[in-house]
């Protein structure tokens, strides 16, 4: 099994989201609410209970692909490094990006979205179910090209630790070099806006030279409005984490048909059969008919 550094990542995640919290409290900025921040705490705690068995699942099916390897590349070589840092930036770009536009990845990525705080305690509000349900599967082509399990785990770490500090509204913008190639607290905050011209943008990991190259990147302009389009009214940890899923097994039952059950899964959050409720694409056509 790989390092577990995420793990001992954790304390200093909670003394920094103390402290931030503390300056909030002193300066009177209502950043956190003490209910939303218990429930990102309950969220992340889950996430890294589920993630002790699907970790080892995924190093063993890893561990499979790369005895399957179509490459051999040299770990002691620096390049190695290098590719190994934009490969896992790269597919975490797609594995984020994905769950914006599929339903069936959507349902466990909704949970990071749920809190209407922007907070240092909003980036540990984790899934219990991405790895469950075939998130790994977007990185599954690195040990096949060679790179070694172990190292493709520990680089997953690093980035999610590098994407817990832009996770604030205490930091306002980098010097314009840094802002144009790093995610950074500017561009994450634009991702979690629920506003017309926010959503689906800025999806990158460390990097967000892949949203300008696709097509996918908004700067920050006014504050955004932080959660969904349609707010899950709870601090529930485990109906937080469940409820998407409930609902759209729900509506894929009640769909009419196997065709349109199945859309529920593939298609774009907002997506009905019966145009009951509506995408992002067609939320944002329907406001340029509007102009």
């Amino acid at each position: 099994m790989p390092p577990v550094i995420l793990y001992y990542a954790i304390p200093f995640f909670v003394l920094l989201l103390s402290i931030e919290a503390w300056f909030s409290y002193k300066e009177n900025k209502h950043l956190y609410e003490t209910r939303d921040t218990f429930t990102s705490l309950g969220l992340g705690i889950g996430n890294v209970l589920t993630g002790f068995i699907t970790k080892a699942l995924i190093f063993w099916l890893f561990t499979f692909l790369y005895d399957h390897r179509l490459f051999t590349l040299d770990v002691t070589q620096w390049w190695y490094w290098v590719l190994l840092f934009f490969a896992d930036d790269f597919s975490y770009y797609w594995f984020h990006r994905s769950s914006h536009y599929v339903n069936y990845f959507w349902a466990s990525h909704v949970v990071h979205h749920s809190s209407q705080r922007y907070n240092l305690a909003a980036a540990l509000r984790q899934t219990w179910t991405g790895n469950l349900t075939g998130a790994f599967l977007f990185w599954a082509w690195m040990p096949l090209a060679g790179f070694h399990p172990i190292w493709i785990l520990f680089m997953q770490q690093l980035s999610l630790i590098y994407q817990f500090w832009i996770h604030t509204e205490t930091i306002h913008r980098l010097p314009k070099p840094l802002e144009f190639v790093l995610n950074t607290p500017s561009h994450h905050r634009v991702h979690h806006g629920s506003d017309l011209k926010y959503l689906d943008k800025n999806h990158g990991g460390i990097l967000i030279i892949w949203d300008r190259l696709f097509g996918s990147f908004q700067p920050e302009e006014e504050r955004p409005t932080y959660g969904l389009t349609k707010n899950i009214e709870s601090f529930n940890p485990a109906k937080i984490a469940l409820i998407t899923w409930g609902q759209l097994i729900k509506k894929a039952f009640s769909a009419g048909s196997f065709s349109n059950g199945l859309k529920y899964f593939i298609k774009s959050p907002g997506w009905s059969h019966d145009g009951s409720s509506k995408t992002t694409a067609e939320l944002r056509k329907e406001a340029g008919n509007k102009r």
